[in-house]
């Protein structure tokens, strides 16, 4: 099974990268093989810094993780009831044997919970004395604890209020302004995406089909699932004309994925050419793997 295949990403500090797509089609997969959460990458590089990730073992692999963290979906599920605030906060600088004593990492954690809008007594607490959003908050600033260059935000906000969601979204901007942090924030929501992203690829059955800048992708989208994706945005206008492109069938099995492209067999411009290879990627800093392109 290949749940992922030909993904290819550049990232620079203090922009993020909104990787797209419906569920089941890899895009957690990539974010945490890309962590090296998954060891089940095959071929390729993972470069961060200037440093390949998958030629890293042991030590090594453990000390690089300074430079990389996650904020996974789930608030209620990424941290350990039996933990006080302070405990989970510090677990990463203990790990890696950072951040002084063990006043000083206390004080550290202090310190992160009022960057991102807590208070510092809140540190003696247990995760169950919080809400949704708190709990999140608490989950970026574990993720700040070891200062990494790069955070991988796996939709962070699908699991929260929209009110709250909001909240958390100008957090992690103001943060990354401050900070200079890069994100691969990985969501399905089209509404985040605008808002957050200075770049998007999308993803179908493991493979990026359409990628580019955000205004550019948004407003001028190329690949038929793209325009299928955008299509689906709900608009606030009841007497808007605004079409929806509604596929059929179901999304294919990546262990049985179809012969050329892998949309072929929901696709509504499909061409005969599509059911025989899988297309080449054409553009440059809009790019797009589509027979329509070719």
């Amino acid at each position: 099974v290949h749940a992922v295949d030909g993904l290819s990403l550049d990232l620079d500090s203090g922009r993020t990268l909104a990787l797209v797509g419906e569920s089941g089609c890899g895009k957690t997969t990539a974010g945490k093989g890309i962590l090296q959460l998954l060891r089940s990458f095959t071929r390729g590089r993972i470069e961060l810094l200037g440093r390949d990730l998958m030629a890293m073992q042991g030590q090594a692999l453990r000390q690089s993780r300074t430079d990389y963290q996650i904020i996974f979906q789930d608030p209620y599920a990424s941290m350990n009831p039996r933990m006080m605030v302070d405990e989970i906060i510090q677990e990463g600088m203990v790990a890696q044997q950072i951040g002084g004593s063990a006043q000083q990492r206390s004080d550290r954690v202090a310190e992160l919970l009022q960057q991102v809008g807590l208070t510092a007594d809140m540190r003696y607490r247990y995760p169950h004395e919080f809400s949704g959003g708190q709990r999140q908050r608490l989950c970026i600033a574990r993720a700040l604890a070891v200062q990494p260059k790069l955070i991988i935000c796996d939709e962070p906000t699908s699991a929260l209020d929209v009110s709250v969601q909001a909240q958390v979204l100008n957090l992690l901007k103001e943060l990354q302004g401050r900070l200079g942090l890069a994100y691969l924030f990985i969501t399905h929501d089209i509404s985040v995406v605008a808002y957050m992203a200075d770049e998007v690829a999308v993803m179908y059955l493991g493979r990026i089909v359409e990628q580019g800048p955000v205004d550019d992708v948004l407003n001028s989208p190329r690949h038929p699932y793209t325009e299928a994706l955008l299509s689906a945005v709900p608009q606030a206008d009841p007497g808007s004309k605004h079409k929806i492109i509604r596929l059929s069938g179901e999304l294919p099995s990546p262990i049985n994925p179809p012969q050329g492209c892998y949309f072929h067999p929901r696709c509504p411009k499909v061409m005969p050419e599509c059911k025989q290879q899988y297309p080449e990627k054409t553009g440059t800093a809009h790019t797009v793997s589509c027979h329509l392109y070719k």
